[in-house]
């Protein structure tokens, strides 16, 4: 690729690192420590994204990304898949860039990577078809989470108070881009416990599950909050609470597969979910092995199985049921087990 090339790239695409501030968004975070931490999250995305469209190649691209701490280096491929999908959009006859770096460098952070694929999909003005297509079967959800991040994130107000509508799609997306809003509702917030319950109130109890979901995978992921506040938050999703230790399972699964686990993961995980991140992380893993086995089955003996549902959702629903109260005593089973084998 020449200088040109890279320049021009720059010119059309480059974000700013304030765009994706707290000030410069207008949320009120009062504990500073938070605010800090949740700018070097949107700092470290932009730097991502910055560097994917100056990289030369993928394997440059990767080596770049690999250079940020291990703690946020998810953040940065989050960011180069942004702009990868939006490049892949916007190029005759190249979208493949987002589908070779998944195979490549992006692997290992494939969760992140998937979800950084649905920012472009939030910024493009038409149909967004060819870039949900190079995506993993089961994993391309994690794109509409990241369109509901996006707009969470930066345009609150139209989804506020339970309103419906904006690019909030129909169908079973809408219950995808409910979890990602509920991620940016982590960030608006800053994280304060009681200002999440307060949002999440104002919108119909069909979508609060969704919403809890996201937000345990944010605190998870992005963390970090204390102990007691861990189970302030836990007491505040109440009968949600399963869909809550769903999405810290994810944010732990995420963090394994990248070879980024935190301390603070780790302590999200022993409160929403009862386990270490370790064992959550085993869970996911346990429960799509379960669905892939079924699948199998069904395809072997000719029936057609429950076709009106995404393998994404029935595999985020056996992830909830495994810390749902009454399985308590199968899932300590499950972590004896898993614990001889570690």
């Amino acid at each position: 690729m020449n200088k040109l090339s890279v320049r021009l790239r720059q010119l059309l695409f480059a974000i700013s690192p304030d765009q994706a501030s707290a000030a410069r968004r207008g949320f009120d975070i009062r504990d500073q420590t938070m605010r800090a931490r949740l700018d070097l999250v949107g700092i470290t995305f932009v730097r991502g994204y910055n560097t994917a469209l100056e990289a030369r190649s993928l394997d440059d691209l990767g080596l770049t990304l690999d250079s940020v701490d291990l703690e946020w280096r998810g953040f940065a491929y989050e960011g180069a898949a942004m702009a990868l999908a939006l490049l892949d959009y916007f190029t005759l006859g190249g979208r493949s860039k987002l589908r070779r770096f998944l195979r490549g460098p992006g692997d290992r952070h494939c969760y992140m990577v998937h979800v950084g694929a649905g920012w472009a999909m939030a910024r493009v003005p038409l149909g967004t078809g060819s870039t949900f297509r190079q995506l993993d079967p089961t994993l391309k959800w994690l794109a509409i989470d990241g369109l509901g991040f996006h707009e969470g994130y930066f345009h609150w107000s139209k989804y506020r108070d339970g309103k419906e509508g904006g690019k909030r799609p129909a169908g079973y997306g809408a219950h995808v881009f409910d979890q990602g809003l509920g991620r940016s509702l982590w960030f608006v917030s800053g994280g304060d416990v009681r200002g999440m319950s307060a949002s999440i109130s104002q919108f119909s109890e069909a979508r609060r599950p969704d919403l809890w979901s996201g937000i345990g995978l944010a605190c998870a992921y992005a963390g970090a909050l204390s102990t007691d506040h861990l189970k302030e938050l836990k007491a505040a999703a109440g009968t949600c609470g399963p869909s809550l230790a769903q999405g810290a399972a994810f944010a732990a699964k995420a963090r394994e597969r990248a070879g980024n686990q935190t301390p603070h993961t780790e302590n999200a995980c022993r409160v929403l979910c009862g386990t270490s991140a370790s064992i959550a992380a085993a869970l996911t893993d346990y429960a799509l092995n379960e669905l892939e086995a079924a699948g199998l089955k069904e395809a072997l003996s000719g029936s057609a199985g429950d076709s009106d549902t995404p393998r994404y959702e029935v595999w985020r629903r056996r992830i909830a049921a495994a810390f749902a109260e009454e399985r308590t005593i199968a899932r300590h089973r499950f972590e004896e087990r898993e614990t001889v084998r570690i």
